[in-house]
């Protein structure tokens, strides 16, 4: 499936609907797009840019966006799409985010807004930005235009950091490419399949997922904003209950969020009959949200296997496994004392629920491994492994502080731990965010399922691990506890946690730390204890 096959006859009947206010969307063909994107690359080469220059390009989800993004291409250059502040509180950590990936990716140019290029010229030139050009800055530039050979590298994007800080991956045209003829495969997506999508452009699930596969099919995609999903989910349900959009992809916390704002009511007159897929990824499944969406949606036509758990990373671009259509989601349930890498998971009747992530792609192979690198059989818990076409080149430069992943030679160590039942994942979460108690491993993911009884709203916690003088530590981190949430979580986790020491911190809106995904960065939130940053209640 080639990347920029779709520039050489874009369609004037399809393309983009970008969300705007008030409810109105603003029409985009993919012809009108596919001339500003030349209009954009003429304009970059103008400059003077060369082949395999990168541009990092610091835009909301919009037509210049997508122009950008593949004017970029269009010009010889390796794009390089980058969060926009929105996604951050605190304007210094935001600076100091983007000065790491300016450092990282080297750029010629970043592409910006005019209204963020106060905030984003400084950190450009901080970091030895050469340039820093808006739209209309390439536009006045643009003159005749000569398509010179494509870069090496289609795409430089950057992990979430939820780990650590976020690292660039470099990946080639053909990865690409052939993450993108995977995912079309998986989802057996035709001409007649349009897609909608509020996640953010930048990040690998809604860049590449949500945004290049419908692009380069060219079919017909809604597209908003995270901003406009969390002001009005059902705007967003609307266009697959009305607008007849059938594919669409999203973290875990987005289902239950679904779940938890939208009333029957407000989807009066939608058909959800023709939705075909919703991926589910990005976290560790929780079931109980995909069934209380199903109870929210099914009543309007939504059937139960439209529900596709996945698992993916950056370094993998981004899907590796899927569950494939027309099946329905299969979860297992485990001793929770026998998840430990390198044991058998014992199934247990009363057991914890873990969530299967279907099975690898076309191109795609998955493995489980020990700590010595010896591949694990079916229900034996170790470190995921992935082989195959999708996976990237490598990191930028040296790994960063905090990576638990690694790349070589077209095998990735994704970090995470999990296992394999009958050819599919079952994803237990990351190495790194987890410790052991007693023996046995214990992971962040499982303590926060742990505490789903207290019913508190998504993003309202997050349970972070380490050691702290010699003694294994949980600390669960309140955003504005009630005071049952903290009578409560004791009772809850004592039991998982043994003789482990125990901490609660309440801290005001804003402080707890999470990626432009959404992803949570418990590193850094450990740090914060660390420091002494957390306040008890």
């Amino acid at each position: 499936m080639r990347l920029l096959g779709w520039l050489d006859g874009p369609d004037e009947r399809r393309g983009i609907r970008f969300a705007r206010p008030g409810g109105d969307w603003e029409f985009w063909s993919y012809a009108r797009l596919a001339g500003l994107a030349r209009d954009l690359a003429s304009g970059l080469l103008a400059r003077s840019h060369q082949r395999g220059d990168v541009v990092s390009i610091v835009h909301r989800s919009g037509p210049e966006f997508v122009a950008g993004l593949f004017g970029t291409l269009l010009a010889g250059g390796t794009p390089s799409p980058v969060a926009p502040p929105g996604a951050y509180t605190d304007s210094a950590a935001y600076q100091a985010h983007l000065h790491g990936l300016f450092s990282a990716a080297r750029p010629r140019t970043v592409l910006c807004e005019p209204q963020l290029a106060e905030e984003v010229g400084p950190v450009a030139a901080a970091a030895g930005v050469p340039t820093v050009s808006t739209v209309d800055d390439l536009l006045a530039a643009a003159g005749g235009f000569s398509r010179p050979e494509p870069a090496e590298l289609a795409l430089v994007q950057f992990t979430s950091g939820s780990s650590g800080v976020a690292n660039g991956v470099r990946v080639r045209y053909p990865t690409l490419e052939a993450n993108l003829a995977a995912i079309s495969s998986w989802l057996r997506m035709t001409s007649e399949d349009p897609t909608a999508s509020w996640l953010p452009v930048h990040h690998d699930m809604g860049l590449i997922g949500c945004l290049l596969t419908p692009v380069v099919n060219q079919t017909d995609l809604w597209l908003l904003s995270p901003e406009d999903f969390v002001r009005s989910p059902a705007r967003y349900l609307r266009c697959f209950g009305v607008e007849g959009a059938r594919l669409t992809a999203m973290p875990n916390f987005g289902v239950g969020y679904l779940a938890r704002r939208v009333r029957p009511a407000d989807l009066t007159g939608c058909d959800f009959s023709a939705w075909r897929s919703i991926i589910v990824g990005a976290e560790r499944i929780d079931r109980e949200a995909l069934d209380r969406a199903y109870q929210l949606l099914g009543p309007f036509g939504l059937r139960r296997e439209a529900f596709l758990p996945a698992y993916g990373l950056a370094e993998a671009t981004v899907a590796v496994t899927g569950l494939p259509l027309p099946e329905v989601y299969r979860s297992v349930r485990v001793r929770p004392e026998s998840l430990t890498p390198g044991q058998p998971a014992e199934e247990a009747e009363a057991g914890q629920e873990i969530t299967g992530c279907g099975r690898p792609l076309d191109g795609v192979q998955v493995s489980i491994v020990d700590d010595s690198d010896a591949e694990l059989p079916d229900w034996h818990v170790g470190q995921i492994v992935v082989r195959g076409s999708s996976v990237a080149d490598g990191y930028l430069g040296t790994p960063r502080p905090g990576q638990s992943s690694r790349l070589r030679d077209g095998t990735l160590w994704s970090g995470d731990a999990g296992f394999l039942v009958d050819g599919q994942l079952f994803v237990l979460g990351r190495l790194g965010d987890s410790m052991k108690v007693r023996g046995r491993t214990v992971f962040a993911e499982d303590l926060e399922e742990l505490l789903g009884d207290l019913r508190a709203p998504a993003r309202r916690l997050m349970v972070v691990l380490g050691e702290s003088g010699g003694t294994p530590t949980v600390v669960v981190v309140f955003d504005r506890a009630r005071e049952d949430w903290l009578s409560r979580t004791p009772r809850l986790l004592k039991p998982r946690i043994a003789d482990a020491e125990l901490v609660l911190a309440d801290v005001p809106r804003g402080v707890l730390r999470w990626t432009s995904s959404g992803k949570p960065r418990r590193r850094s939130m450990w740090d914060a204890y660390l420091r002494g940053e957390l306040d008890a209640p």
